[in-house]
């Protein structure tokens, strides 16, 4: 991949490609390498010969695990891609994926609608702000609906479709007619494509599709809908609407320069369609890719934190090589022989070779080698710069979401926000001797993954690990016996659960004893209250003195509260949707020390435990169900006695599809169970949804 310095950025295409999982994502992947020659010969997904899916857990599961980055030319841009997991247990890799990227291509399966994940991922790329287009897959399916699932982009995912193209042999009005190619609004051309048998076998020597004239049965379709791009563009181009109310044709570069306006204000989706299994419609998501989505030139300067001053001050950098560099962590692979950091870089130029600061670790950190990764297989470069994303060796301290920049000139990006781990598992080695090997490895996938957690117990010596969902726990415990040798005897899951305060208090917690001859004096209030939001624990500063001396104290109690908070409730559980609050404290004549402030600080969370008392909470989880008419009942009967509450029923797609609020907690080996009801004919996704409070008998046995 050549340099972003010795190319236009404008030539730069960061994007991802995500979705719910089975919607066809790795597939357009690959058929997107194929058709620019990045690879010569169409892997399988269902055969494990994807180039993205280079994993062997990915090969055996025929789903994607890890975010993969792989880089293609395509006409007069070049494409830096990272396709994504769709399994809600793997969402990290979604969210830090979507934190560098610029811009992403929603694969919907036109089958199945807009899916539980698709929502998710949805809410992500809204979350940081992505322009994306949509592709509507899987053309060729029985049940696919294109005008179907273009409407539930806009009831569910809330956002405005623009559609560029319709299918022609499927969906309303033409059922009966196989898929046979698309229609081009834009153009008002039918794009015809060639057999996927003489695609594979090479005989199709012709990359583009074929361009002819609308069949008069459809033609008046396709005006209908070409009059309603039209009319939604009015709104961004004073020039385009001129020419529409003067009924005069329009060219293709004003339209798509109008598309792009608008795609890039993320006011409007554009919506494409096609078969990525059969080579359909490939190649025109790869020139919207170029067309609609935006270049790291198009993007506004990153914003940052000024780390030297002490007050929040805001900076940015422009996308620029000759500016500070600058870029940010977020993705560590952890190897044997050292780190791999994949780093998206916002400015400047970073050589192989030199040093780069860590401001979040206040450390200098070494690059000793970049390189460009292509799924499994990279190739060195001496330098990087602006718009380019790169693996970065020599790194010791740097961890996802970390910034690296210029020391004489430092900003701290923002970092990556990831969810709460939902389900933990006991597990120990099979021998003692191997209990050093566990740590260790088990120390190297915590810098990999973001969600991952395990902590060893000292009474009991069996080490917890907490992750996103049973596949989750279960890929992680395979890694380690087939990459680490580690044979490790595994405890039934269990839910992670949190502790939330019954009511609101307000105390004073004191310290007064003897420690080797001093008197330790200190009193520290607190004032505390449930907040029912979904999120941790927090700690704020509600006293602030004038004096310099009584700040510092202030501040340190308010550290030392927060320190004793973290080690969590009555049953030992973290603490969650909890506000506490360090008030004006009485000061004895001396000002106390560290010491006594934290003992005061201890005493005071410890009072408001016991007297506001402590709830149980359990992860509720959203989940979407999808079974035929015969099994709805079965399927409803069997999540009602795990507590599920269903939310919502509709029909997508000829089949129902339920919506259910449940606890993790009975959901477990639901998989084979919705399974056995349905006779293997219902499917499900699920995702945390938030906490919410446990039963009593649960609350009462948790210890």
């Amino acid at each position: 991949m050549p340099r972003a310095s010795s190319r236009l950025l404008t030539q730069i295409r960061n994007i991802g490609i995500i979705a719910h999982i089975d919607a066809g994502k790795t597939t357009l992947t690959e058929r997107m390498l194929f058709f620019t020659k990045a690879i010569h010969r169409l892997g399988d997904v269902d055969q494990g010969t994807t180039v993205t899916d280079f994993d062997p857990e990915e090969q055996e599961r025929g789903i994607t695990i890890y975010s993969a980055a792989v880089s293609f030319p395509w006409r007069d841009v070049t494409v830096n891609l990272i396709d994504t997991p769709g399994h809600v247990d793997f969402t990290a890799e979604v969210e830090r994926s979507l934190r560098v990227l610029d811009g992403a291509v929603v694969v919907l399966s036109a089958r199945e609608g807009v899916e539980a994940q698709s929502e998710t991922v949805w809410r992500q790329a809204d979350r940081y702000r992505v322009p994306r287009i949509v592709l509507v897959n899987k053309l060729d399916r029985e049940g696919a609906d294109f005008f179907g699932t273009v409407e539930q982009i806009r009831e569910r995912l809330k956002a405005e479709p623009l559609l560029l193209q319709i299918p022609f042999g499927s969906g309303p009005p033409h059922v009966t007619d196989p898929f046979r190619g698309v229609i081009d609004l834009v153009t008002m051309e039918l794009l015809t494509f060639p057999p996927k048998d003489e695609v594979l076998s090479g005989a199709a020597a012709a990359v583009e599709p074929t361009r002819g004239a609308i069949p008069a049965e459809v033609r008046a379709v396709a005006e209908e809908w070409r009059e309603q791009l039209v009319s939604t563009l009015f709104d961004y181009s004073d020039e385009l609407a001129e020419l529409a109310l003067a009924e005069a044709e329009i060219p293709a570069d004003l339209m798509r320069q109008t598309i792009r306006t608008a795609t890039l204000a993320r006011r409007v989706v554009p919506v494409l369609t096609g078969s990525a299994l059969d080579c359909i419609g490939v190649q025109p998501v790869l020139d919207a890719v170029g067309w609609y989505l935006p270049s790291p030139a198009d993007v506004p300067p990153v914003e940052g934190l000024d780390p030297k001053k002490k007050e929040p001050t805001t900076i940015s950098r422009p996308a620029d090589p000759e500016a500070p560099f600058c870029g940010l962590v977020f993705k560590v692979l952890a190897e044997r022989h050292g780190d791999l950091a994949f780093m998206r870089v916002y400015s400047g130029t970073l050589k192989a070779g030199s040093r780069a600061w860590n401001p979040d670790k206040q450390k200098k950190e070494n690059i000793a080698q970049l390189w460009h990764v292509q799924a499994d297989r990279r190739e060195q470069v001496p330098e990087c710069s602006a718009g380019d994303i790169v693996g970065v060796v020599g790194t010791r301290l740097s961890v996802t979401g970390d910034t690296l920049c210029d020391a004489q000139q430092p900003i701290v990006l923002e970092s990556i926000e990831f969810p709460e781990t939902v389900i933990s598992m006991a597990i120990e080695p099979e021998t003692s001797l191997e209990r050093k090997k566990l740590a260790d490895t088990l120390d190297m996938m915590k810098r990999q993954d973001p969600t991952f957690r395990a902590i060893e117990s000292e009474e009991t010596g069996q080490t917890l690990i907490s992750g996103m969902g049973e596949l989750h726990l279960e890929v992680i415990r395979h890694r380690l016996e087939r990459e680490f040798n580690l044979h490790c005897r595994v405890h039934k899951p269990r839910v992670s659960y949190k502790e939330t305060l019954a009511k609101a208090v307000k105390v004073s917690g004191e310290s007064n004893r003897q420690v080797a001859g001093q008197t330790l004096v200190a009193t520290v209030t607190v004032a505390a209250e449930p907040t029912g939001e979904q999120a941790g624990v927090t700690v704020e500063q509600g006293w602030f003195p004038e004096s310099e001396q009584l700040a510092e104290l202030a501040a340190t109690m308010t550290e030392a509260v927060r320190e004793s908070a973290e080690r969590g409730g009555l049953k030992g559980c973290p603490l969650w949707g909890v506000r506490l609050v360090v008030r004006e404290s009485p000061v004895p004549e001396t000002l106390p020390g560290d010491v006594a402030v934290r003992i005061a600080a201890a005493d005071a969370v410890e009072q408001v435990l016991d007297q506001a008392g402590t709830v149980l909470l359990e992860p509720i989880m959203r989940v979407e169900v999808t079974v035929p008419e015969e099994h709805l009942g079965d399927v409803i009967n069997d999540l009602q006695q795990r507590r599920a509450v269903i939310t919502a029923t509709e029909i997508r797609g000829g089949v129902n599809v339920l919506t259910a609020e449940a606890p993790l907690a009975g959901m477990f080996g639901y998989s084979a169970a919705v399974r056995s009801v349905s006779q293997g004919r219902a499917s499900f996704a699920m995702a945390p949804l938030k906490y919410g409070p446990a039963p009593a008998d649960t609350a009462a046995a948790y210890v």
